[in-house]
């Protein structure tokens, strides 16, 4: 009984960091209590790419910065590695915060426990509540191994299956460097146009190898 209660609680957690129904969930349904169920918007253009060298530069140049982790992370293990990184951009002067989304990675609260674990201080750890404005303040942010929780079109396309649900808002960003291992989409199967925005560069590879650089 306890396990089912706490399975019950953890759905419920998770659905409303997603604006979902709950009984379409349980009964497969796609889309959020938002979609508008109408044909989705197409986005057009062409990702740019970037390399670590140019990465490690425009890190070194910047003075606000905020990670923000996603499940990619955590297939990757790439949460160690990323806490040297952090430290030595702190110990340059740098504000470095994460962002982290109530379903970030595959449960409430997983990235919250990789980062403790790898010993990332809980003072620069905040909730997307706490940190969804600043973003607009930031001189690049840095999302490693996240797509839905950071896909605009939650906001922007009502007919979108993620419509409606709440999203980090990266792309307000000066800069965006998105890490993953490919363009592919996210859990949800919907593209993101965050990867093709003027402001974002793409670096593509294992999380843990490309931070390890």
């Amino acid at each position: 009984a306890l396990i089912g209660c706490s399975g019950a609680a953890l759905t419920k957690i998770m659905c409303d960091a997603m604006n979902r129904d709950i009984l379409s969930v349980i009964l497969g349904g796609y889309g959020t209590k938002a979609t508008a169920g109408g044909e989705a918007m197409h986005f057009e253009g062409e990702a740019t790419m970037t390399n670590v060298d140019d990465t490690v530069r425009l890190l070194t140049e910047s003075e606000k910065i905020i990670v923000v982790p996603g499940y990619g992370l955590a297939v990757a293990h790439a949460q160690y590695p990323l806490k040297e990184m952090v430290d030595v951009l702190i110990k340059a002067g740098k504000k470095v915060r994460f962002a982290i989304h109530p379903v970030a990675g595959r449960m409430p609260g997983q990235l919250n426990v990789l980062l403790a674990e790898a010993g990332v201080p809980y003072d620069i750890v905040e909730e997307m509540e706490e940190i969804n404005d600043d973003f607009k303040d930031t001189d690049v942010t840095l999302v490693i191994g996240a797509n839905d929780t950071v896909n605009s079109a939650a906001e922007d396309d009502p007919n979108s299956q993620i419509a409606g649900m709440p999203v980090l808002r990266v792309w307000n960003s000066n800069q965006v460097i998105v890490m993953k291992r490919s363009l592919a989409a996210g859990y949800a199967g919907v593209d993101n146009p965050v990867f093709i925005k003027d402001n974002t560069d793409m670096l593509l590879g294992d999380a843990k190898d490309t931070v390890e650089k």
